[in-house]
């Protein structure tokens, strides 16, 4: 732990971290608000037509943007205990309450700084961190409201799996920060293990919860290119692939597909389970 304390202080402290730590950090306790990129949910609730509408977004920046844009609309973060008292001393070089945040929001180490960014996305950044103070509190009650909504269309839609881990966790704190004890975070609980699995070297998060009806296509084209379908040991096996395949498959849309900016699913194939693909996107 010293020689990481070292290493973090070495770099300049937590203030020179990713804008997805930064996030996490935030809803921690031990980061400001301030100190990141806005997210505004009214983003939400803009017109459809403009291009740069988070409905428009690829699936899995939109699912992840959204329950991020809720919780920093929220400014949601853990309270202050001796813990985030601790850790607040140990991520930063200086003082926690001398950090100048809003001088922090571009800030990224060289290790993790991929692409440069383009001045004109730091002209943005400052002027919508600028005008964010002046939003009415009735219209960002109104995005949250909306941002609330489509979280629970997204559990809904895929039994609680949603896209992948990423906006699930996030998902998962939203509806902890609204009601620790509701249905809504609870139904999330159990499909936490679709994720793990323990491997030869500790547990492991998947990326999606499997890749089954992927894994079941490509090793039914395996066999059909190799000659052996017609083997009669190997029959049985394609007759279990058909039937997965034929349980596989989505047999409805989305409820309210152009409301939540889902595309039609009906007769699709997922990539890994019916759970993750069903009603609400297609991976084919």
């Amino acid at each position: 732990c010293l020689r990481a304390r070292a290493f973090m202080h070495g770099r300049g402290g937590a203030v020179n971290n990713t804008s997805w730590a930064k996030f996490w950090l935030a809803l921690l306790g031990v980061y400001e608000w301030r100190g990141i990129n806005p997210l505004p949910p009214e983003m939400w609730i803009l017109p459809y037509w403009l291009i740069v509408h988070p409905g428009r977004f690829w699936c899995h920046c939109r699912m992840v943007y959204l329950p991020m844009s809720y919780l920093y609309g929220k400014r949601a973060a853990c309270p202050p205990t001796p813990l985030t008292e601790a850790l607040r001393k140990e991520l930063y070089v200086e003082p926690y309450s001398e950090i100048a945040w809003e001088e922090q929001r571009n800030n990224c180490g060289p290790a993790d700084m991929y692409v440069q960014h383009h001045p004109l996305q730091d002209l943005l950044w400052k002027v919508v961190a600028a005008a964010e103070p002046w939003i009415p509190a009735w219209l960002r009650r109104r995005a949250l409201s909306w941002c609330a909504d489509m979280i629970l269309h997204e559990d809904g839609s895929t039994r609680h799996v949603d896209i992948g881990p990423v906006n699930k966790a996030i998902n998962m704190v939203c509806c902890w920060y609204d009601d620790p004890h509701g249905e809504a975070f609870k139904a999330h609980l159990p499909r936490i293990f679709d994720y793990l699995w323990l491997a030869e070297d500790g547990m492991k998060m998947q990326g999606y919860n499997g890749s089954q009806a992927w894994d079941t296509a490509f090793a039914v084209q395996a066999i059909a290119a190799s000659g052996l379908g017609e083997e009669a040991e190997v029959s049985p096996i394609l007759r279990k692939a058909h039937e997965y395949l034929d349980a596989s498959q989505v047999r409805e849309d989305c409820p309210e597909v152009e409301r939540y900016y889902r595309h039609i699913s009906n007769g699709a194939w997922p990539f890994s389970t019916q759970d993750q693909a069903d009603r609400s996107r297609s991976a084919v």
